[in-house]
């Protein structure tokens, strides 16, 4: 058994798991304090979503250059760049006297994303694709027990303290996971490119990959299925079916658990199922999911579970998709992992984030939950379709 911390070692799974987690803690911890938060700042609530959505857009764009500057620094120091940056962040977001300034305390905080977007490139670093998928499944079970319980635990904390404390628990995770990288994560990127330009002229390579589209467009429009639940899902559940905060985070909770059954379930089938089936089954789950969801409401069953339990289900298939999804985007160019991993991303956020806003904008109480709930059935049925057009596509390496 391998010592832990420890440096000399390729990184432990539980340093994978703290620092990819960070990222998630920070979307879900405070959602259901967004409604109390819009009254204190004397925002509205559409000015107070842009606290996610600004966060989902600045990882975005932050995923451009952390892939090329962990292949060409190294994935080490700018992991640990990433977290400190979060770390300072998360301060003055706590501090925030203004919604401007906590608009700019989030941007910092969504440097939060090369904790995900470097844990699977050190995967990738050491192992092949089946087997990085599995591992990468793993790491997001393990990870998406922060999204299960951060809700509660915020909900519970603003109920107690005030959102403020929400933010305080974020600094305690980043302070401690800036400790475990430094103490556990080794070099696993044997290979620097010569400069930064050098990494940005191998984009090229990757945009013109069809299986690399094939892909990123099937992680964004997966993504993009929970990031519509939201930017909506805390409207729906506190203004439409009277939900407090607590309440929201509890529910919240199926969600993420589904979630971790599905990255278990993938952690376990991968190996021998392949990516591309649990791809394609993942998003099936959770096309047939949201149509249930649609069904229910449309009888008049306006239940929280109605909308939170198929959000469960789609939870277990973004489980079964998106480790195997990840996994495809790291391997297109095995020696463009670090890249491929950052631009993947960035696509992979965008378009959740793009979708996070206009869930945002075409929900209300007139219209109840519907726009919110087709937005996710198109989102997903939309991955459904890029899943299947990668599996159609022969394994050679001009298609590659």
């Amino acid at each position: 058994m391998r010592a832990f911390p420890n440096r000399a070692t390729p990184p432990h799974i539980v340093t994978l798991t703290l620092a990819a987690s960070i990222g998630p803690l920070a979307i879900n911890m405070f959602l259901p304090s967004l409604p109390g938060m819009a009254r204190d700042f004397q925002a509205d609530y559409s000015v107070m979503q842009l606290t996610v959505t600004l966060y989902l857009f600045a990882q975005a764009v932050i995923q451009l250059f952390i892939g090329p500057a962990s292949d060409r620094f190294g994935r080490r120091p700018v992991m640990l760049f990433s977290l400190v940056t979060f770390v300072i962040g998360t301060i003055i977001a706590l501090l925030a006297p203004t919604i401007e300034i906590l608009l700019a305390a989030r941007v910092l905080q969504s440097f939060a994303a090369g904790g995900m977007v470097l844990a699977r490139a050190m995967v990738r670093d050491t192992v092949p694709t089946n087997e990085a998928a599995s591992k990468i499944a793993y790491i997001t079970m393990g990870m998406a027990f922060v999204p299960t319980i951060s809700p509660v635990i915020g909900g519970m904390l603003d109920a107690v303290y005030g959102w403020q404390a929400s933010f305080f628990a974020m600094l305690i995770f980043g302070i401690l996971g800036v400790a475990l990288v430094w103490l556990d994560l080794g070099e696993t990127n044997r290979v620097t490119s010569s400069s930064m330009a050098a990494q940005f002229r191998s984009y090229p390579e990757l945009l013109t990959s069809r299986r690399f589209w094939g892909y990123s467009a099937t992680a964004a429009f997966t993504t993009g299925t929970f990031f519509a639940f939201l930017g909506g899902g805390p409207f729906v559940a506190t203004e439409i079916l009277g939900l407090g905060p607590a309440a929201y985070g509890f529910y919240f909770g199926i969600m993420s658990m589904g979630y971790i059954i599905g990255n278990f379930l993938s952690g376990r089938y991968t190996m021998q199922l392949g990516v591309d089936v649990m791809i394609v089954s993942g998003n099936v789950i959770a096309v047939v999911a949201m149509l249930v969801s649609l069904v229910l409401f449309s009888v008049g069953i306006d239940h929280p579970l109605a909308l939170f339990l198929p959000a469960g289900f789609v939870g277990i298939g973004n489980g079964l998709a998106l480790p195997s999804t990840n996994a495809g985007i790291v391997s297109v160019r095995p020696h463009l992992a670090g890249s491929a991993s950052g631009l993947g991303g960035a696509l992979q956020i965008a378009g959740g984030a793009a979708l996070s806003v206009l869930a945002g904008v075409i929900i209300s109480r007139e219209t109840g939950p519907f726009p919110l709930l087709w937005l996710m059935v198109l989102s997903s049925f939309a991955s459904v379709i890029c899943s299947l057009y990668v599996k159609s596509l022969p394994k050679r390496p001009e298609i590659d």
